[in-house]
């Protein structure tokens, strides 16, 4: 549905109504979204946060990424979803980090077009990157330090930047 109230995940022919966040995770996912916003300024890619929904083709599911990017112009063709994200982040709460970490991650790895998948932890200081290597395999880097790197838009920044997270970053 485009013009509903309630936000809602598909999932093969199920459809699975979504809770609302907390201030913490949305301070996360804006702080992300503004930083890539600026760092893409200029380029042919565009940054979405939490309500365009992803849609997996191959699995015949619709999801809401707390964030995605896109550098795709078929992405351009559709206003209330897409199908070719490069980067996706999900902000992690504690109803959804094992679905996050586990099926969805599965699904999303579908996306032929995704090149990397990041997990921001809303309690600690770390972000974690899977990025599709040779062969199609998944290779995870943990950041806890200084900065992180996300490899797919060639941004590096500093957790100075997050100073805005509760957990002192």
């Amino acid at each position: 549905m485009e013009k509903s109230p309630i936000k809602h995940e598909y999932i093969d022919g199920q459809i699975y109504a979504m809770a609302g966040t907390t201030d913490i995770h949305n301070i996360i996912g804006l702080n992300f979204t503004f930083i890539i916003r600026n760092h893409l300024r200029g380029s042919d890619c565009r940054v979405y946060f939490t309500d365009v929904k992803i849609r997996l083709e191959k699995r015949n599911h619709f999801y809401y990424p707390d964030i995605l990017v896109t550098c795709d112009d078929r992405d351009r063709e559709t206003a209330t979803y897409k199908s070719f994200p490069k980067l996706i982040i999900e902000v992690l709460s504690d109803s959804t980090e094992a679905f996050d970490r586990g099926d969805k991650f599965n699904d999303y790895q579908t996306l032929e077009s995704l090149q990397e998948y990041v997990l921001v932890n809303s309690k600690h200081q770390r972000v974690e990157t899977f990025r599709r290597g040779e062969q199609g395999l998944w290779i995870l880097q943990t950041y806890q330090q200084e900065s992180f790197s996300l490899q797919s838009i060639n941004l590096t920044a500093s957790f100075r930047d997050f100073k805005n997270f509760s957990y002192g970053y």
